[in-house]
């Protein structure tokens, strides 16, 4: 069972952010201005929403918010570990920063997230960026008050990166993106271990949300005027585990389901290992439970699938496809998909292409494998050439955007439901929007309608996007 942050340290963190919330008064009489903070995420959602939960305990502190980090006087990056990429952009945001603190040495630098809880990272990263102020653990967040308010007074370099599980924190203040979605977290760590992945060992075991905690929370989302709701987790199959009272996946849906003011429920992601009838069963009897469905299969070969220690076969992930588009056949299906595991060969590489062809997916998250030391695939040598690899990348695209755009093909003159989102970032004269399958639309129509439901012809399919016109 998981273990929760005691009502002594909250009322401790409570204090700790009285006292940094009246610094910041003090700055505000001097200056004439609220102090500003940039906070930048790298990597999934679960980083997305940690991220939203550090904004909020930082507006409670009395910060106002920047877009970029010559403006801030604190800067905050959430890192990914995931993959090496995401690593090299923080390194490169904080080359940047070392040219702005020459100048304003007052600025304050915070890393936290995936990529400094792993070993001996704290101290690799300030063995070369001795400008950073503050690194925090995926564990520590709730002590950010007293993390910051130790840089602030002492003005010394502060690191908080624990090894162990951590404690769920609940009832954290939250500064959340969208008026009208939001994620909620219902299980945090992974306990899948598979061999290319670091998640297991910078987010911990898995620890499962009470389901009474997570309604309360979606209650009062809803009161709040969110309508929909992404629930979140490493693997939200395995929830309910750790729980003393029976209450797993499938239980919970129906749960947030009844749930009146709830519009549309969204989840990820979901192993192949654990998916299975009673979830399919319950998707399809939930009425507010999106037609849309992520399930990583990362690779179609037997063999690189039993090396990466995903403990399901080809011909098992291809038979659970086919029983979900029998019981829901307007289904949008989504996955991952790794290139290049070390030892992949290019024989190997036609059964995920084989896997595309059979399942049609609406949409991947494709990725060239990222060694990750301390996972046991970083052992592996590699039986392909890099260039090899990049050509399969290439390969799989091409048959994947050539599908993609056949699924939307088929929404052209239908009429669907989209919830608007704002603004599409790509066109100022456009709203856009997702509708119940996930598919992105882009429409002309009256900035007041974000966060509302509201029904667009689709008229042209694109690729990633579709567009319409309001009905």
């Amino acid at each position: 069972m998981a273990n929760y942050v005691s009502e002594e340290e909250l009322k401790k963190q409570n204090e700790f952010l009285k006292r940094l919330r009246n610094i910041n008064e003090d700055f505000y009489k001097i200056n004439g201005r609220r102090p500003k903070c940039n906070t930048e995420t790298y990597g999934c959602q679960q980083n997305e929403n940690d991220t939203e939960r550090i904004r909020g305990i930082l507006k409670e502190a009395g910060y106002e918010f920047c877009d970029t980090c010559e403006d801030a006087d604190l800067v905050i990056y959430n890192t990914c570990a995931v993959r090496e990429n995401a690593e090299d952009k923080v390194f490169g945001r904080l080359g940047i920063l070392r040219h702005i603190k020459e100048t304003r040495p007052e600025l304050i630098i915070g890393l936290c997230g995936c990529m400094v809880q792993q070993e001996n990272m704290a101290e690799k990263i300030l063995k070369v960026h001795n400008n950073v102020d503050l690194i925090f653990g995926t564990h520590a967040l709730f002590r950010l008050p007293e993390l910051l308010l130790n840089v602030i007074e002492k003005r010394k370099t502060v690191t908080d990166v624990e090894n162990s599980d951590g404690s769920i924190c609940e009832d954290l203040p939250i500064l959340r993106e969208s008026d009208s979605k939001a994620w909620v977290s219902i299980m945090y760590g992974c306990n899948n271990f598979c061999s290319y992945c670091i998640v297991p060992y910078v987010r911990g075991r898995e620890r499962s949300r009470e389901p009474e905690r997570i309604l309360a929370e979606v209650k009062e989302l809803v009161k709040n005027g969110v309508t929909e709701i992404c629930l979140l987790g490493q693997n939200v199959n395995s929830y309910g585990k750790d729980l003393e009272s029976p209450c797993d996946f499938s239980d919970l849906l129906r749960l947030v389901n009844a749930i009146d003011g709830v519009k549309r429920i969204r989840f990820m992601t979901s192993h192949p290992k654990d998916f299975g009838d009673k979830l399919i069963k319950t998707m399809t009897e939930c009425e507010k439970v999106c037609h849309q469905l992520h399930l990583p299969f990362q690779a179609g070969n037997n063999r690189v699938l039993s090396e990466m220690n995903r403990r399901y076969t080809k011909e098992e992930y291809l038979e659970k496809i086919e029983k979900v588009k029998k019981a829901i056949p307007d289904i949008a299906l989504s996955t991952d998909v790794i290139v290049g595991f070390p030892t992949e060969t290019n024989e190997d590489f036609e059964d995920t292409l084989d896997v595309l062809r059979k399942v049609e997916f609406d949409m991947i998250f494709s990725f060239i494998y990222s060694r990750r030391e301390g996972t046991p695939a970083a052992k592996l040598g590699f039986v392909l050439t890099d260039s090899e690899i990049h050509k399969n990348f290439d390969r799989l695209l091409e048959v994947q955007n050539a599908i993609s755009k056949r699924k939307n093909d088929e929404y052209v003159g239908k009429i669907c439901s989209v919830l608007v989102d704002g603004t599409s970032k790509n066109n100022e004269n456009m709203l856009s929007g997702r509708t119940d399958s996930g598919k992105t639309v882009n429409f002309k129509g009256d900035k007041n309608l974000t966060g509302k439901y509201v029904d667009v012809e689709i008229t042209e399919a694109h690729t990633w996007s579709l567009n319409g016109k309001l009905i």
